[in-house]
C-alpha cells in the first residue's frame, strides 16, 4: 500500500479541483486550507460524492459549500458541547450530594468498598473504578487549587470538590458501580430509571470527547443505543425492522438525553441555536436537499418539534 506524502497548498487545491470540486478563489481557498487543515475539512466531502464512484463531487459543488458544512459542524459542536458541561457538573453535583450526605465527607468514609455494588460479578469493576478515583486524588490532588486547599488545610478532600478532577467518563463508570438505591435516589432527578440513566451517562461521555476533541460530530454514532422513549413515539419516527431509524445513536440522540438532563430554559436555548445553524447551512448548500444533509445526522424532518414535546 503506497502511504500517503506531502501536499503543498497548491497541490491540495488541484487534488479538489480534480475531483470536481468548484473553487471560485484560489487565494481564499488557499488561505483557509492553511489555517483549518485540508484533513479536517476534506473530513466533509462525503455528503457531496457522486453515488457511482465516491470519488468525484457532485457536479456544482463549491468549495464555500464543503467549508459551509465544515463551519456547521464546528457551530453545532460547540453548542452541544458547552451544554454536556452543564450535566456533566448536574450529575456530579447530585452524586456527590447524595453519597456525601450518606457515607461522609472524607476518603475512607465515602471510597468505601462497601458503600458501592456488593454484587460479585461487578466486584473487579468497583475495585478498578475506586483505583482510578484514587489514582486521580495521588496525580491531580495537588494540582488543582480546590483539591490542594482541602489537602494541604485539612488532610482531606470531600467528593464534592474530587469530582472536579474527575472525567465525565470515570464519573460515568462511578454511577454504574453505585449500589441501586442510591442509583435510584439520584436518576429521581431526572425522571428516569437507573439503568437509563446509566446508558445516557456513557453515551454523553462519548459525545463530551468527540466534542473536546473537535472530531467530526454531525455524522458521529455511538456503539450503543439510547433505549426507546416517550420522544420517539410523540415524534413519530420512522421505522424500519430495527426499531427507529433516528435518535438511536446518533446526534439526534444527544438531543433527546439533553432534553431529559437540561432545564427546560437551557435546552430550548440550545435547540434555537442549532435552528440558527441549520439555517445558516440551509442558505450556503445547493447541491445537497437540507433534509438529506439533516437524516445524514440523524436528525427527522420534524426534529424542531421536540423543542415543545412534554
Amino acid at each position: 500500500m503506497t502511504g500517503k506524502i506531502f501536499k503543498t497548498i497548491d497541490e491540495q487545491v488541484e487534488i479538489l479541483r480534480d475531483k470536481g470540486l468548484v473553487i471560485n478563489g484560489d487565494k481564499k481557498t488557499k488561505e483557509i486550507l492553511l489555517r483549518e487543515n485540508y484533513f479536517f475539512i476534506s473530513g466533509y466531502r462525503h455528503l457531496f460524492m457522486t453515488k457511482e464512484s465516491g470519488k468525484k463531487f457532485l457536479p456544482g459543488t463549491t468549495f464555500e459549500e464543503l467549508y459551509a458544512t465544515f463551519l456547521f459542524d464546528r457551530a453545532i459542536r460547540n453548542t452541544f458541547f458547552k451544554n454536556i458541561l452543564i450535566v456533566e457538573n448536574n450529575i456530579k453535583s447530585i452524586v456527590s450530594y447524595q453519597l456525601s450526605r450518606k457515607y461522609g465527607f472524607k476518603e475512607k468514609d465515602y471510597l468505601n468498598p462497601q458503600n458501592f455494588s456488593q454484587d460479585g460479578l461487578q466486584s473487579r469493576q468497583v475495585y478498578d473504578v475506586l483505583n482510578k478515583v484514587k489514582r486521580q486524588i495521588r496525580v491531580n490532588g495537588r494540582k488543582h487549587a480546590a483539591t490542594y486547599h482541602y489537602i494541604e488545610n485539612y488532610g482531606y478532600i470531600p467528593l464534592w470538590i474530587l469530582v472536579k478532577v474527575l472525567s465525565f467518563g470515570l464519573m460515568a463508570e462511578f454511577y454504574d458501580i453505585l449500589k441501586y438505591e442510591d442509583k435510584l435516589e439520584i436518576s429521581k432527578f431526572y425522571e428516569i430509571s437507573p439503568d437509563v440513566l446509566d446508558i445516557y451517562l456513557s453515551l454523553l461521555s462519548n459525545f463530551r470527547n468527540v466534542c473536546a476533541h473537535e472530531d467530526i460530530l454531525y455524522d458521529h454514532r455511538t456503539q450503543r443505543s439510547i433505549p426507546d422513549c416517550e420522544y420517539h413515539e410523540i415524534l413519530n419516527i420512522p421505522k424500519d425492522d430495527d426499531g427507529y431509524i433516528y435518535g438511536k445513536n446518533d446526534l439526534f440522540s444527544l438531543v433527546i438525553m439533553l432534553k431529559t438532563m437540561l432545564r427546560k430554559d437551557d435546552f430550548n436555548i440550545m435547540i434555537e441555536e442549532i435552528k440558527h445553524e441549520v439555517n445558516l447551512l440551509d442558505e450556503a448548500i445547493n447541491v445537497v436537499p437540507l433534509d438529506t444533509i439533516l437524516n445524514r445526522i440523524g436528525f427527522p424532518d420534524n426534529w424542531y418539534d421536540i423543542k415543545e414535546a412534554k
